[in-house]
């Protein structure tokens, strides 16, 4: 027989806690991200993952969870984290959640000593009498412990266990709990990167941490492949996988919060010891910024510059990107005036010869002058530079036109001098040319807008590392 509830369907937000500059929970954030998200979801989950459960106080998950279910009043269904370590704080969170009006509870398996299948199960048999319903929760690359389809297809017959979350992005799991346990417990992905598919295959929604940032767009897809419009979710699931495959691998809890502030909500940062520019590093930042712009959520900031060439006798921009190690890309950039210290310095250095170490215009609207960091020694070093690493740079000009930041009618004015890195032992061209255009168009960003402030230096200091050594 059947328990998957009704309202066990479509797009839920794993929300995040806001905390303020003094490290508490930010009430008035925090409902007003929900009133942001409600129009656009089918229901609410505070204190999980996303919701940095593991580094809240028992008081501040109640807290949180009294705020979402007061919030959200009635109108979608709150599913409440409360899975924690032990199973006595989970049963007694569980029956707070329960007296507070939540919904559901969605609860991880006990995690950190990873115990045995048998103890799981005993774990969530406790949980089960508490008898409000459960969604029982898969994150085998947090907890430690992953279901195995046939431990989940046993908890599955508990009385009060309605649906399980699985965020493991393992599809052969998520195929096998449809085989198992399809129509007797609602099933959801948890893993933004596969989550057309999970529909596709049968899913009947998802719990998401990017769901923060684009609601909107994860109903488009869920609504298209109800329809059997399969075609217009692939469309829109490539169109987002690169946003989420930053938010699920570059440090979620900070990048959700990022792009929250770039979308005019500030939920403050992480806590401790993630922290800005830390698991979520400033080239993601900037790749994130540009994948929110593409999407429409936020304004192309660069743009907004207006470029008055009297202001522009000289900026500074850097970009670093990769992967993989050997390809990794790194462009220090200065950007002025064509009469100005720039534009001088290029024609002082076109003037002089420099063995083994050529210089080469690559662009002449804005003129751009390319010079290697390391010494080049061989054609295939010259190859990944004067041909790779330029093509990538050339791109990068080219997008920065066309999405305003250099603007058309300043580019006859406008010089520019590249420092650009490419490793001796690089061997991937492709990688070298999509990473110099990644580097580079962060560069001209930064340039163009004066960044990074001295507040963002200042903000993230403890988090600077060297990008080629660890340096504590």
């Amino acid at each position: 027989m059947s328990k998957k509830p009704d309202w066990f369907k479509g797009i839920f937000p794993a929300l995040v806690t806001p905390f303020t500059e003094d490290d508490r929970v930010d009430e008035e954030a925090f409902r007003a991200l929900i009133r942001h998200l409600l129009p656009d979801v089918n229901g609410v989950v505070p204190v999980g993952t996303t919701g940095e459960f593991v580094y809240l106080t028992e008081a501040e998950k109640r807290l949180v969870i009294d705020i979402a279910v007061d919030e959200v009043g009635g109108r979608v269904p709150v599913v409440a984290g409360t899975g924690c370590a032990s199973t006595r704080d989970t049963v007694a969170l569980t029956r707070y959640a329960q007296d507070a009006g939540a919904t559901a509870a969605l609860v991880v398996a006990p995690f950190y000593l990873k115990p045995t299948f048998n103890e799981v199960y005993e774990h969530f048999e406790a949980v089960n009498e508490v008898g409000l319903p459960i969604i029982l929760y898969n994150i085998p690359q947090c907890a430690g412990t992953h279901f195995k389809w046939w431990t989940a297809e046993g908890m599955a017959y508990l009385d009060n266990v309605v649906g399980i979350k699985d965020s493991s992005g393992d599809m052969p799991f998520l195929m096998a709990l449809f085989e198992k346990i399809k129509g007797q417990i609602g099933i959801f992905c948890g893993h933004d990167e596969i989550v057309m598919a999970a529909l596709a295959a049968g899913a009947d929604g998802a719990i998401l941490a990017s769901a923060n940032l684009i609601p909107d767009i994860w109903q488009k897809i869920y609504a298209a492949v109800k329809a059997g419009d399969l075609a217009t979710a692939q469309d829109w699931q490539a169109r987002v996988q690169k946003l989420v495959r930053i938010v699920v691998r570059k440090g979620a809890t900070q990048a959700v919060k990022e792009g929250l502030r770039m979308m005019g909500l500030d939920m403050g940062n992480s806590r401790h010891p993630i922290m800005p520019g830390g698991a979520f590093e400033r080239e993601d930042r900037e790749e994130l910024r540009i994948q929110l712009e593409n999407l429409g959520k936020i304004e192309i900031q660069s743009s907004k510059f207006k470029i008055q060439i009297e202001d522009f006798t000289l900026r500074v921009g850097e970009g670093f990107s990769g992967p993989p190690f050997f390809e990794l890309a790194h462009i220090d950039l200065l950007l002025g005036v064509r009469e100005g210290p720039v534009g001088r310095a290029i024609a002082r250095a076109l003037g002089e010869p420099r063995p083994s170490h050529g210089l080469r215009v690559i662009n002449e609207r804005p003129r751009t002058l390319l010079v290697p960091t390391v010494t080049v020694r061989t054609k295939k070093q010259a190859g990944h530079v004067y041909d790779d690493a330029a093509s990538g740079i050339n791109l990068a000009i080219e997008a920065s036109i066309e999405d305003g930041s250099l603007p058309q009618g300043a580019l006859d004015d406008l010089v520019m001098i590249a420092n650009v890195f490419v490793h001796p032992a690089a061997a991937n061209r492709k990688r070298i040319e999509f990473n110099n255009y990644k580097a580079m168009r962060h560069a001209i960003r930064k340039a163009i807008e004066g960044r990074p402030t001295l507040e963002e230096l200042l903000n993230e200091k403890e988090a600077a590392r060297h990008p080629f050594r660890y340096a504590p």
